[in-house]
């Protein structure tokens, strides 16, 4: 209970700042700052391996949880494409939108077109932005494939884009937290908001590539790369 109380109230107080940010037309951190306080007050303890690039890149992640977006923030100020069903998720998924997460629909095969114009918007304006392309949330132990749907909007690339990709392990508490299967996204986020005590969250930043050869290509030399980091 504690723990959601300081969600709550650090919520407050962000928001507040960052309209007051948005009133004086100047860059907002507060959302990166409050994303990544929240992965701590559940329980995070962040450790950073490697690099981040701070814009003008595409960060492909593995993805564990929801809290995977939660700690990139923190880390990076990126922007999301994240699955809708994460948007109603009670204050989970109003976090999400505080950071510009552009939401997909999983199977939407119409939707593709315009998900991936709003990626390419996103992109012209150097953003950093994040993608977790397994499309779903895995154990933690194998790499599920890569689909590189989304990635359709790095070909041709913006000029000066770099792909970096990114490994993130839970260690020990990995079973206990990562998201699979049918459970709920509200009573997940319960979950680990009840569990005791914190965990080690390492966000390993890989060495960026540019982006050739196509999605697929894309695609399969960011798994490569993570997946080499695992056997590591």
């Amino acid at each position: 209970m504690a723990r959601l109380v300081l969600l709550v109230l650090s919520l407050v107080i962000a928001v507040a700042l960052h309209g007051l940010w948005r009133l004086v037309r100047a860059p907002s951190p507060w959302p990166r700052l409050y994303l990544g306080l929240a992965a701590r007050l559940f329980g995070a303890r962040p450790r950073i391996i490697g690099h981040p690039l701070r814009r003008d890149v595409v960060f492909l992640s593995n993805h564990l949880s929801w809290m995977d977006i939660l700690l990139l923030a923190g880390a990076t100020g990126s922007a999301f494409v994240a699955k809708a069903e994460l948007r109603s998720v009670p204050l989970i998924g109003w976090m999400c939108t505080l950071n510009r997460t552009i939401f997909v629909r999983r199977g939407d095969r119409m939707g593709v077109a315009a998900q991936v114009a709003e990626l390419r918007d996103a992109l012209a304006g150097a953003w950093a932005v994040a993608i977790f392309p397994e499309g779903t949330t895995g154990d933690g132990v194998t790499l599920l494939p890569f689909k590189g749907a989304l990635l359709a909007a790095l070909d041709p690339p913006p000029e000066g884009l770099m792909i970096q990709p990114v490994r993130i392990d839970y260690g020990d508490a990995t079973s206990e937290l990562a998201w699979i299967g049918d459970e709920p996204g509200q009573h997940h986020a319960m979950r680990v908001l009840r569990r005791p005590g914190r965990f080690t969250a390492t966000l390993h930043f890989l060495e960026p590539f540019a982006p050739t050869g196509g999605r697929k290509a894309i695609a399969a030399e960011a798994r490569r790369r993570i997946e080499a980091g695992v056997t590591r």
